[in-house]
């Protein structure tokens, strides 16, 4: 056995760039779309009411062998951890050799705004300058860090259940300001993402305006979008089996919904499928989180580590 690198989350935060990493998911996707890719379903151990211990292997030719260790404890809020912990490893795609163990957590929060940011450029009215963030905590912040970059809006609203949290993170962006509500928020805003681990909607049909694309990347526990705003829109996701598989796998608002009636982000960025089909139609873009995220963004990492000589070398 060889060398195993580890990267600690102060060095993954220092090595992987944004930018870079929002083409990378989008290459990412259109692999997993085209089924070259070899991703199962992400597998998760309950641990009572407290939380989700999550399994998220995946295969990206010439990407990444890896496998995601990641858990959801929504409890550690007052605790003042972080609800999504994690560990990512990388395999050596020829022999299987383990080659670095790195800190999951940051890549975790940023992947998830940053597919969430991939998709709303392809979806989102191209005049959108509204945007709504529900949700105060750390995704609030990687849709703050990355939706900015798809988009010159002119205005970003956020808004929490928490006002100080709210307050906390406009002052990250010069264009945001605190929204009073959920639904002062919304309505008129031309983007609405959604960012809680609400058990209950927190979005409604009746707030939002025509065209506007909602994300919502939040529902581990209950549905965080309600039943007529799916209804009304056209919902696209980063795999179909959003809509075939049971949760943790699964999105909540999904089930039951023709997996025919969904389309892959990839294929809409591979043009095999179309994307927004008119200036009025609402686009639902409904994450689960994918294994080929996690690949795309701890390769860009594991490489820069390598070429720049960062990390601690540990012998198996």
């Amino acid at each position: 056995m060889g060398e195993l690198l580890y990267l600690s989350r102060a060095e993954v935060e220092r090595l992987l760039d944004v930018d870079s990493m929002l083409d990378a998911l989008g290459g990412a996707l259109v692999l997993f779309s085209s089924g070259t890719t070899s991703v199962p379903p992400r597998a998760g151990a309950r641990v009572g009411g407290r939380g989700i211990l999550g399994v998220m292997p995946g295969y990206v030719p010439g990407i990444a062998l890896e496998v995601k260790l990641v858990s959801v404890f929504p409890g550690n809020h007052g605790r003042g951890l972080p609800s999504h912990q994690g560990l990512i490893a990388i395999f050596d795609e020829d022999d299987g050799a383990p080659l670095v163990v790195m800190d999951g957590t940051y890549i975790t929060a940023i992947r998830t705004g940053g597919t969430a940011a991939v998709a709303a450029r392809v979806l989102a009215r191209k005049d959108a300058s509204v945007l709504a963030i529900l949700g105060a905590g750390v995704q609030g912040g990687s849709h703050l860090e990355t939706f900015p970059r798809i988009r010159g809006f002119k205005e970003i609203r956020i808004a929490s259940r928490d006002s100080a949290k709210a307050k906390l993170l406009a002052r990250r962006h010069p264009k945001a300001m605190v929204a009073e509500s959920f639904e002062a928020a919304v309505r008129g805003a031309d983007v609405v993402a959604c960012c809680t681990d609400a058990r209950e909607p927190v979005l409604r049909r009746e707030w939002l305006k025509p065209g506007v694309h909602v994300s919502s990347v939040g529902g581990t526990w209950g549905p965080e979008i309600d039943a007529e705003t799916i209804a009304a829109g056209r919902v696209f996701v980063e795999w179909r089996g959003a809509a075939t598989s049971p949760p943790p796998a699964g999105a909540v608002e999904l089930q039951g919904l023709d997996p025919e009636g969904v389309t892959e982000v990839g294929q809409v960025l591979a043009g095999t499928r179309p994307g927004r089909l008119s200036e009025d139609e609402i686009t639902i873009y409904k994450s689960t989180g994918h294994a080929v995220e996690d690949a795309a963004a701890a390769r860009l990492v594991y490489d820069r580590a390598r070429a720049e000589g960062i990390g601690t070398a540990l012998e198996l």
